[in-house]
């Protein structure tokens, strides 16, 4: 098959943009070439380049049109349309029965006339996140300016061109030149086929392959690294982002002046990340080293002396920011701060960060006796956890938001458990982050989640399919993760109330009095402003009306993404499901639902060993065809509810089946309120033999109406049985 190969050279494209670009030019181009059955596409990205290939066939063969449109009585308006849509005349169509029907000849289409009429059309509409324009008047537009279009088909330029009526687009037009290095090998070169085009590129000091680019820069910096003892941060990211910075990657290695070796190792990581795009090194024993590793873009004649000492030289200039942004910080408290957050919006609809911190002082007063943590502490960390919003550091590096407070907590003599809550609060920021383990740390972090939640559920913010701009998704699994990875027992469903309550209580709440702290109490005891008492009433625990909309939204919305993380585990989700449909929340105490993530998954992982057992499989056949019948048959006479009557139990294979259900029923409620999970699933393996016996000897829908309800209220009593642990009739497969 002939080949097609397109490239796009342009201006420095972001690194952000680049491997969605080359996505969307693989799937775009495989639609519009769509009647050349393209195989095998190849799609590459770089700084200055988005280019692909593709094998295609030699063109569209001649084929006769054969399709019925509309009634002959149809109005004139509607035969004209259906014409329009297949670009026909009336000579093409022909009477068919009532209708009419279109009946021509479409004749051949070579593969260059078909890619030449395509492209110009994709190019114009290419779905770049910001583009521009460029000189002239044409209203073309791209990431940044595009130079050169090479398309070519099995060697020879496909000819087509940008201009469209009075726009001259730029002048572009389809040719076979390409260019190489924008300083090492500067100048154009004919351009042949994809191969040909990638070989001359890598003499002319462009890697077009991402991966190569990215394994070049990773070895090449950990073997400068480890000639120095070194070892590499890991910043995926950050390696992403330098691949797509560079063409030809000279990986160099420079040294970090003494005299800022003492500033945080987060400031001086991020500084380098965010300013510079550096690598961080740490020595053998874990901590930061001297040294920083950057990626050139040429290969200097004098080993890059000239461009180390540059990078050096501005180092220490962000370096001198940083140390002033911490040197004037800590001049003044972090509870001094507190008071500024009333200046600073945390939501158009939901106040301001003062606002926000009140409700996390009652919040996580609350939660900290569920998690063994120190009510006044958790208290006090939640006074000050969003205080360093305010702070120069974080003005300038909001990355480091908590992690600059619980430096700034520390620095101000606080116990080293508010300051740890207070960096630790936002965590986990992404899947691959630690979750926080120390009980007042989990009491701030699950507080600060469970109002995110709370808050912008409470005033529509929710995410949807297409967006998730206030990271909920994200709050929600944190706290998925924060339960899980600790093991803790908090009904999830209570939390959310509370954090419903806190936060329709403040919505309208003007901006708050801070108190000062008073002399000769601990500092944990300085948040006075919302007590105890008042932090009780207003979680709503005295609130006789039961649990709010909004509290089961967000319940749902979090077992959602317990759900989620399953499936992404290549766990059974299915089960999930099953157990959280249950009617029994394994307490014995009626709650109509199971909102303690740890007793779902114990009881989650019971249910699926059971059914990957024979007994399980058989008895969830068994299951599905009792329910299949009584949901049959209650459509005609249901519900089939009532007691057993047991003088009608005349064959013993309905009355073994009564016997080991009342067991089973027994053990089971034992084995619930124990939450001994295992027993609880024995005790339904146990009836296998029973209701097989049954299936295989009783006739449900008897010719006597007693039998038959007696025997269909027995099956009712089996599915409840086992609707006790987990509703089956959502297991799949």
């Amino acid at each position: 098959m002939p080949e097609f190969f397109l490239e796009l050279f342009s201006e420095e494209i972001p690194a952000r943009m680049q491997t969605r670009a080359a996505a969307d030019l693989e799937r775009l181009a495989g639609e519009a070439l769509a009647p050349l059955k393209p195989a095998n596409l190849r799609a590459w990205a770089g700084a200055r380049r988005i280019a692909l290939a593709a094998e295609v066939a030699p063109g569209v063969a001649e084929r006769r049109v054969h399709e019925r449109g509309p009634r002959r009585t149809a109005p004139d308006k509607a035969i004209d349309g259906f014409l329009r849509k297949h670009g026909a005349s009336r000579a093409d169509l022909r009477e068919e029965g009532d209708f009419w029907v279109l009946e021509r000849v479409e004749p051949g289409v070579a593969a260059a006339v078909l890619i030449a009429a395509a492209m110009p059309t994709l190019l114009r509409h290419f779905p770049w996140p910001k583009s521009m324009r460029w000189g002239g008047t044409s209203l073309f537009t791209w990431v940044r300016p595009l130079r050169r279009i090479v398309a070519l088909l099995d060697g020879e330029v496909v000819p087509f061109s940008l201009a469209e009526g009075e726009d001259d687009g730029h002048h572009l037009a389809s040719a076979d030149q390409s260019e190489g290095h924008r300083f090492l090998s500067p100048g154009a070169f004919p351009v042949s086929s994809a191969a040909q085009w990638a070989e001359e590129l890598h003499r002319r000091h462009v890697m077009v392959d991402l991966g190569e680019r990215k394994r070049v820069i990773a070895e090449g910096v950990a073997s400068l690294a480890a000639a120095q003892g070194l070892a590499v941060v890991d910043d995926p990211g950050l390696l992403d982002e330098v691949a797509g910075l560079v063409e030809w990657p000279v990986p160099l290695l420079g040294r970090i002046d003494a005299a800022y070796m003492d500033l945080p190792v987060e400031v001086m990581q991020v500084s380098m990340r965010v300013n510079q795009r550096y690598f961080a090194l740490r020595d053998a024993a874990g901590k930061a080293a001297p040294w920083f590793a950057f990626v050139a873009n040429v290969a200097a004649h004098d080993g890059g002396a000239t461009i180390i000492a540059g990078n050096e030289r501005v180092l220490r200039a962000r370096f001198a920011d940083a140390r002033h942004f911490w040197d004037h910080d800590r001049t003044v408290r972090l509870e001094s701060r507190v008071a500024a957050l009333e200046g600073v919006t945390f939501h158009a609809k939901l106040g301001s960060q003062g606002a926000r911190v009140r409700r996390l002082v009652a919040l996580a007063r609350a939660i900290a006796p569920q998690v063994g943590a120190d009510p006044a502490l958790a208290a006090r960390a939640a006074l000050l956890c969003k205080a360093d919003l305010t702070s120069g550091m974080v003005g300038e590096f909001p990355e480091l938001q908590g992690v600059m407070g619980g430096y700034y907590a520390a620095h101000d003599g606080e116990d080293p458990q508010v300051a740890q809550a207070v960096r630790e609060h936002y965590m986990p920021r992404g899947p691959s982050d630690a979750v926080p383990a120390a009980p007042v740390a989990v009491a701030v972090a699950l507080a600060d989640k469970f109002d995110q939640l709370a808050a912008f559920f409470g005033v529509g913010e929710k995410p949807s399919g297409s967006g998730d701009p206030f990271a909920l998704r994200r709050a929600a699994l944190g706290i998925v993760r924060i339960l899980r990875e600790n093991g803790l027992r908090i009904g999830i469903l209570d939390l959310a109330q509370s954090a419903c309550a806190l936060s329709n209580a403040t919505a309208n709440e003007p901006a708050g009095k801070w108190p000062e702290k008073p002399a000769g109490k601990r500092p944990e005891e300085a948040d006075k402003n919302v007590s105890h008492a008042q932090a009780e009433t207003r979680l709503g625990r005295t609130d006789a009306t039961g649990v709010s909309p909004g509290a089961s939204e967000v319940c749902d919305f979090i077992l959602e993404r317990l759900r989620v993380q399953l499936r992404s585990e290549g766990a059974r989700h299915d089960v999930l499901a099953a157990v959280l449909a249950a009617a029994h929340d394994g307490t014995g105490k009626g709650r109509g639902r199971d909102d303690d993530l740890v007793r779902l998954l114990a009881k989650t992982a019971q249910v699926t060993d059971l059914l990957g057992s024979p007994d399980g499989a058989d008895l969830l056949t068994a299951f599905r065809r009792a329910a299949n019948i009584l949901r049959i048959e209650e459509r005609k006479d249901g519900p089939h509810d009532g007691p057993i009557a047991k003088d009608r139990l005349v064959l013993p294979e309905e009355r073994a089946l009564a016997d080991a259900l009342a067991d089973a029923e027994a053990r089971l409620a034992t084995a619930l309120a124990a939450e001994d999970f295992a027993a609880a699933t024995a005790a339904l393996a146990a009836l296998r033999p029973t209701v097989d016996a049954f299936f295989d000897k009783v006739t449900v829908n008897d010719p006597d109406p007693d039998l038959r309800r007696n025997r269909l209220r027995l099956l009712n009593r089996l599915r409840a049985a086992m609707g006790l642990t987990a509703d089956f009739s959502r297991i799949e497969g």
